[in-house]
């Protein structure tokens, strides 16, 4: 743990972020779901939108999280589990709500095998076949991170990103590997619509500001009113 999420949330808001990320990394692993004050406190000062993942399992768990003020929610061990999840959510909620959360470990060049429990479990299913699934039975965007390149700070899976662009006919937003604003360039140079930040920005490792200016200097859209240095 590195400090309060809302205090984060507040910070990462007033500087500026596009979009805002809760993960509860263990919800699937212990059953829970345990973001639902953290959410409505939140949703109180940021006006930008929430995505929430972690122990998602059923339309009810996210009409509620959806009643605390999230926007969209992140599923990926139940949608593993019963794929048909993914079209309920959709066809209830709307495409635009229905995050399809995937964890991609490489297993062989080129290859990579979709995990649970953040990183924990194996499921057999080749991450380029479940994105193309997951497009299909009604995700409106897909959450990607590399398992191999999470907190590495050494950048994102390039290859990866290249591979699930392809398939993929949903806003892609790559997760796992920042480390510098040039990994972040490349990232979107592979396709992918944006890039989820924690670590370098949790330890004070690169400004948020600093970040938003060079997007913007590349010809990337960022939200404006905030964060960017004069």
């Amino acid at each position: 743990m590195v400090g309060d999420p809302q205090s984060a949330a507040r910070r990462y808001y007033e500087q500026g972020a596009d979009e805002l990320l809760y993960v509860d990394v263990v919800a699937s692993l212990y059953g829970r779901n345990s973001l639902h004050d953290f959410i409505r406190r939140t949703t109180a000062f940021t006006f930008v939108p929430l995505t929430v993942t972690g122990g998602i399992r059923s339309t009810q768990d996210v009409q509620t999280v959806l009643r605390c003020g999230a926007d969209k929610v992140g599923i990926n061990t139940a949608a593993i589990g019963r794929p048909d999840l993914i079209r309920e959510v959709a066809e209830q909620f709307g495409s635009q709500c229905m995050v399809l959360s995937v964890e991609a470990k490489r297993v062989a060049p080129g290859h990579w095998e979709v995990y649970t429990d953040n990183g924990r479990q194996r499921t057999g299913k080749d991450v380029v076949d479940w994105i193309r699934q997951g497009c299909e039975l009604g995700a409106g965007e897909i959450l990607l991170t590399s398992v191999d390149q999470e907190g590495t700070r050494s950048g994102f899976d390039v290859e990866l990103l290249v591979a699930a662009t392809r398939v993929a006919n949903v806003p892609i937003i790559a997760s796992g590997g920042m480390g510098s604003i040039d990994h972040m360039l490349k990232a979107l140079e592979a396709g992918v619509d944006a890039v989820a930040i924690a670590d370098a920005l949790h330890y004070d490792r690169i400004a948020l500001g600093d970040i938003k200016a060079a997007a913007l200097e590349q010809g990337y859209d960022v939200r404006r009113d905030a964060g960017i240095p004069a």
